[in-house]
């Protein structure tokens, strides 16, 4: 999924701003961390696998110094766990210096390749993202805004970037915006180089020293964020502005503020499943609190599927949400009937099926008490591959459950995605393979159900023609080619997986 953040932060250092928001972000991708920072002269980039945390720490940071920055934590989609594939990418073009930050994955990475000058040969890592990095860097165009504007609409898939040259960052959504971004204004910082003489007070101006003291001249004013999510604009004190429309790019750093460009029409297919599982529940998105969406979704599952328990419990951290609203619905008292491991981190986003199995292990544990010889109805938000749920199950049984009912406050997930999740190969997908009772079977469950798509729909309350349900329903709103093309590991050479 990948988390992006972009700041201008005039007068103040980027870098520390753009690490707290990229760490509020720190659950779109687990894998590396990095960030490109501008003190309007040149670009430096500083980047490594792990978490943000172990990344961007405070020593790193007081050597990232300017006013632009940009800031990435990547889940992959495109390319091997490497270094090399860390972001942000960058490139020193014949054209221009320019950093990317990438959430999504593009559908036409092959043809795009081939546009470039060397192909392959100019690519240090494998990821869809360095190709775009080093295109735009050849580019033709007055500027970065002018090169992007005939570069973006050659590319296909999913986009949300933050890209950024020595003089300013912009943001830009794929003309379907299948991948969140959002503008916020930054709060005003009282930095302060000297005192103003009083006449050049304004009287509306305000006095933070008393009226008698003249104001002082700011050398700060207040700049302007990017970012996948409003929960990073929570967490730097940020106001939310407006999210970036598809099709748009939004620039920041300019002298008069913001500056928006449309590059192509808009055709909005959110994808729906931000809003049941990806984005933080204290996010909003299309003006709909994901908490209360979820918990909305939870309500409308009991209707479609009640059981009749002693408990509803969810599997912690994100199926909590929807288990609030099925025990409010249905009128079964709400446990915890699990603990999760705070350091540990989301075992669907792990890169390999062994490292998400091995990730339920050391993630959950069960509250025996709690369970023991009671009927659970156990609330997720998904089963993807079904491997984790089965384990789920399983330590719920060994704890003396007596009844196990599993309801999934997502429907079926049939198809892979193409546009940003790493469920690019069809057979791992359990809803592929099995119906919902062969499933059941699989996972050890008394009884389970799923939440149609309509249930989605009246729980978020709008129209289903804003969203992409394609791993839902099969309906790719950018064709796919099915070949490898848009496999995960399309530009490693064979073998080097």
């Amino acid at each position: 999924m990948c988390g992006v953040v972009g700041i201008h932060a005039p007068g103040q250092e980027a870098a520390p701003l753009a690490a707290l928001g990229i760490f509020a972000l720190q659950h779109r991708g687990q894998e590396s961390a990095g960030l490109a920072v501008s003190d309007r002269d040149g670009i430096m980039v500083y980047k490594d696998l792990g978490l943000v945390s172990q990344v961007l720490d405070e020593r790193r940071l007081a050597s990232l110094r300017g006013d632009l920055a940009i800031a990435h934590c990547r889940y992959s989609t495109t390319g091997s766990t490497h270094w090399e594939n860390a972001q942000p990418t960058f490139r020193l073009g014949p054209r221009r210096s320019v950093a990317i930050g990438h959430n999504g994955n593009l559908v036409n990475t092959r043809e795009l390749v081939a546009e470039l000058p060397g192909g392959r040969e100019r690519l240090v890592g494998t990821t869809d993202t360095e190709v775009l990095t080093a295109l735009l860097s050849d580019e033709p165009g007055a500027d970065l805004v002018a090169a992007l504007t005939t570069l973006l609409p050659r590319v296909s898939g999913a986009y949300s970037l933050v890209v950024m040259d020595e003089g300013r960052v912009i943001g830009a959504r794929d003309p379907y915006g299948f991948r969140p971004l959002c503008l916020g204004r930054l709060p005003a910082e009282a930095v302060v180089a000297e005192r103003a003489p009083a006449s050049a007070v304004a009287p509306s101006d305000p006095l933070p020293w008393g009226e008698e003291v003249a104001a002082p001249a700011p050398v700060a004013g207040r700049g302007w964020v990017l970012a996948s999510e409003t929960a990073a604009l929570d967490v730097l004190g940020a106001e939310y502005v407006r999210d970036v429309e598809p099709g748009e790019m939004v620039v920041i750093g300019e002298p008069d503020g913001p500056r928006s460009i449309r590059f192509a029409e808009s055709h909005e297919r959110l994808c729906v499943f931000e809003l049941i599982y990806f984005a933080r529940p204290d996010s909003y998105l299309l003006g709909r609190n994901l908490y209360e969406a979820r918990r909305r979704m939870g309500e409308v599952l009991a209707r479609e599927a009640p059981a009749e328990a002693d408990l509803v419990m969810p599997v912690p951290d994100t199926g909590a949400p929807a288990a609030a609203g099925f025990a409010e619905a249905s009128g079964i008292p709400y446990r915890d009937g699990m603990v999760k491991n705070r350091y540990a981190g989301r075992t669907f986003i792990q890169p390999s099926q062994s490292m998400r199995q091995r990730g339920v292990d050391m993630k959950l544990s069960v509250l025996r008490e709690q369970v023991r010889g009671k009927r659970l109805v156990v609330v997720d938000d998904s089963i993807v591959r079904g491997t984790t749920t089965r384990q789920i199950v399983a330590l719920l049984r060994r704890a003396g459950a007596a009844e196990v009912h599993l309801r999934i406050s997502a429907p079926p997930i049939h198809h892979p995605c193409f546009y940003g999740i790493d469920t690019s190969i069809e057979t791992e997908l359990i809803a592929s393979r099995l119906d919902v009772p062969g499933i059941r079977d699989f996972v050890g469950a008394d009884s389970l159900a799923f939440l149609s798509i309509g249930g989605v729909l009246d729980a978020i309350d709008l129209p289903r023609s804003r969203f992409c349900f394609a791993c839902f329903d099969g309906d790719y709103p950018v064709p796919v080619p099915y070949d490898v093309a848009s496999h995960k590991f399309v530009l490693e050479p064979a073998g080097a997986r």
